[in-house]
């Protein structure tokens, strides 16, 4: 069964910095710019049918054919996921995510995260 995009593309105020985080214009806008934080809101890309409401926060960044992707783990449940990095996202903190994928214990945090995760 493959996973359905709903695409909601909404202005909203960051319930984490505060921020007034305009649409994105040209997909769906699903984190904050400003401090890449995010809700645990979806199962599926929009749908808002998560239960969970737990915090995504950034813990890496992966490149690859869709571009750069934010990888989240939810402070909840542990659901660990991957967004897309948007146009206007703060590169200072995108910076930051991919020192952070370089470390040594990132990568081997990283590599036990797969086994555990789907």
């Amino acid at each position: 069964m493959g996973r359905k995009f709903t695409v909601i593309d909404e202005g909203f105020v960051c319930a984490f910095c505060g921020a007034e985080i305009k649409r994105l214009g040209y997909t769906s806008r699903d984190h904050c710019n400003v401090c890449l934080l995010s809700l645990h809101a979806d199962d599926a890309p929009g749908d808002r049918e998560s239960g969970c409401g737990g915090v995504l926060r950034p813990i890496g960044l992966e490149l690859n054919k869709k571009g750069r992707q934010i990888v989240y783990k939810c402070e909840k449940c542990g659901l660990v996921k991957k967004n897309i990095a948007a146009n206007d996202d703060n590169e200072d903190l995108i910076i930051e995510l991919s020192v952070q994928k370089s470390r040594p214990e990132n990568r081997s945090e990283k590599i036990s995260r797969r086994r555990t995760v789907g």
